[in-house]
C-alpha cells in the first residue's frame, strides 16, 4: 500500500491479470489496473454489514485528487448508514417521468380508480405533466421542478392544484416501487393555491325562467329531447351529472319511487324520487337497443355532451352564470327552505361525510335570522328606535 498520486498510478506496472493498488491514507480508496493498461479508481465500503464497491471513474479523465474527494464523501455517507452504491444504481436505472406515468396509469389507475377518475388522471398526465417533465429522470425531479410546474399554471389555480395532487400520488408510488428513496416526494411543502368554492342557488323566479326555456326548446326542437330530459332530471333529483347521464332503465324502479344506482362517486346508492321525476321518466321514449335513459345518437350509448346544450338553454333563460352542478346545490337549498335539516339533505344528496353537507349550513340559518329580525323590529318599535318621539 502507498499513497495514490498521479505518479504512482502512472507508474503502476501492467500484469497478466488485473490487480488493485490501495491508498494507505484513505482506507477503501484504490485503483484497479487492467492488463490492457486501463486504470479505474474505486472505493470499497461496508453498509449494514454488506460490502459495496463503487466505481469513481477512469484514471486520466478523473484525477486522483477528484477520485479521492469523491471516495471520502462516499465513505462518510456509508458511515452514517446511507448506501451510496444503491443510490447511484437507482439513478442509473431510473425511468423517465413519462415511463413512470405509463406504469402509474397501467398498474395503479386502471386497477384502482373508476372510469371518470381514470379520465381525469390521464388528462392531467397528457396535458400538464408529460409535456413539461416527461423526458426527465424520476430521480432528478426536485421540489423546485414541481414548484415551477405548479406556478406555470397559476392562471388556472384549480387545474394547477389538481395536477399537483396527481404528481403527489405519482411520486408516492415511485417510493413504493423503489424508484425513489422513502420520504423524497418532491411535492412536499409545495403549497396549493386558494380555491373559492362557489355555490349558486336558483330562486323561484329563476326556476320559472329555466322551465320556460326548456319548454321552448322542446317545442321548437332546438335541442335534443335527451338533453332536455337530462336537465329536468338533474333539477328534480339533485343527482350528480354523471349519475343521470349513465342512468340505465334497469336501475329505475318507478313503482318504488327509487333510482338504484350500482355505482356513483360514493359507491352504490339509492336515490329517492318524487312524482315530478316519475312524470318526466314516463314521458321518455325507451329505445330497445339502448339501455340508457339519456340516450345518445350512437346505438347503445348514452348522451355524452350536455355542456353545449346547457349553455344555450341557460342563455335563453338569462342565467349565464349558472353551472350544471348548481342545479344540485339548488336542490339542497330548496330542501332547506322547506324545513329539512342538514342530515336529511346529506341523505338526499348521497353524502357519506357530514363535512360535505356542512357547506349548506349558512342556508339553514336563514329562518333563524328572519325570526331574530322580527323580534328586534318588535322591540325596536317599543323603544322608538329609528322613529321620532
Amino acid at each position: 500500500m502507498t499513497k495514490l498520486t498521479k505518479r504512482t498510478v502512472d507508474a503502476a506496472p501492467l500484469q497478466r491479470a488485473a490487480y488493485y493498488l490501495w491508498d494507505d491514507q484513505l482506507r477503501g480508496f484504490g485503483v484497479r489496473v487492467w492488463p490492457t493498461g486501463r486504470k479505474v479508481y474505486l472505493v470499497k465500503c461496508r453498509v449494514k454489514g454488506r460490502q459495496r464497491v463503487i466505481t469513481l471513474g477512469p484514471h486520466g479523465p478523473v484525477t486522483v485528487d477528484q477520485a479521492r474527494s469523491r471516495a471520502y464523501n462516499i465513505l462518510a455517507e456509508a458511515k452514517n448508514g446511507r448506501d451510496p452504491a444503491f443510490e447511484l444504481d437507482q439513478t442509473r436505472k431510473s425511468p423517465t417521468v413519462k415511463a413512470l406515468c405509463e406504469r402509474f396509469m397501467r398498474d395503479h389507475v386502471r386497477v384502482r380508480c373508476k372510469a371518470r377518475t381514470q379520465g381525469e388522471y390521464q388528462r392531467n398526465v397528457d396535458m400538464f405533466i408529460v409535456p413539461r417533465l416527461g423526458s426527465r429522470k424520476v430521480t432528478d425531479i426536485g421540489r423546485a421542478d414541481i414548484a415551477e410546474l405548479h406556478s406555470a399554471f397559476s392562471h388556472i389555480p384549480y387545474q394547477a392544484n389538481r395536477t399537483l395532487g396527481v404528481l403527489s400520488v405519482l411520486f408516492n408510488l415511485a417510493e413504493v416501487w423503489n424508484i425513489r428513496p422513502d420520504g423524497s416526494n418532491p411535492c412536499l411543502h409545495v403549497k396549493k393555491y386558494p380555491e373559492t368554492k362557489r355555490a349558486r342557488f336558483l330562486s323561484t323566479a329563476e326556476y320559472q325562467s329555466l322551465g320556460k326555456a326548456l319548454n321552448e326548446a322542446e317545442r321548437t326542437r332546438s335541442e335534443t329531447q335527451s338533453a332536455i330530459n337530462a336537465i329536468r332530471l338533474l333539477m328534480l333529483t339533485g343527482c350528480r351529472l354523471n349519475e343521470i347521464m349513465t342512468l340505465r332503465w334497469h336501475d329505475v324502479y318507478l313503482a318504488d319511487y327509487e333510482l338504484r344506482l350500482p355505482d356513483s362517486k360514493t359507491g352504490a346508492k339509492t336515490v329517492y324520487i318524487g312524482q315530478g321525476v316519475v312524470d318526466v321518466l314516463l314521458r321518455v321514449d325507451r329505445i330497445n337497443s339502448n339501455p340508457y335513459v339519456i340516450a345518445g345518437k350512437n346505438e347503445g350509448r348514452p348522451l355524452t355532451d350536455l355542456q353545449h346544450p346547457w349553455r344555450r338553454i341557460r342563455a335563453a333563460a338569462g342565467l349565464d352564470d349558472v353551472r350544471i352542478h348548481d342545479l344540485r346545490h339548488s336542490f339542497a337549498s330548496g330542501a332547506l327552505a322547506l324545513g329539512e335539516g342538514l342530515p336529511m339533505i346529506g341523505k338526499l344528496l348521497g353524502h357519506t361525510q357530514v363535512q360535505t353537507t356542512s357547506r349548506y349550513a349558512h342556508l339553514a340559518n336563514a329562518p333563524i335570522k328572519l325570526a331574530a329580525s322580527r323580534v328586534a323590529d318588535s322591540i325596536g318599535e317599543a323603544l322608538c328606535i329609528g322613529h321620532e318621539k
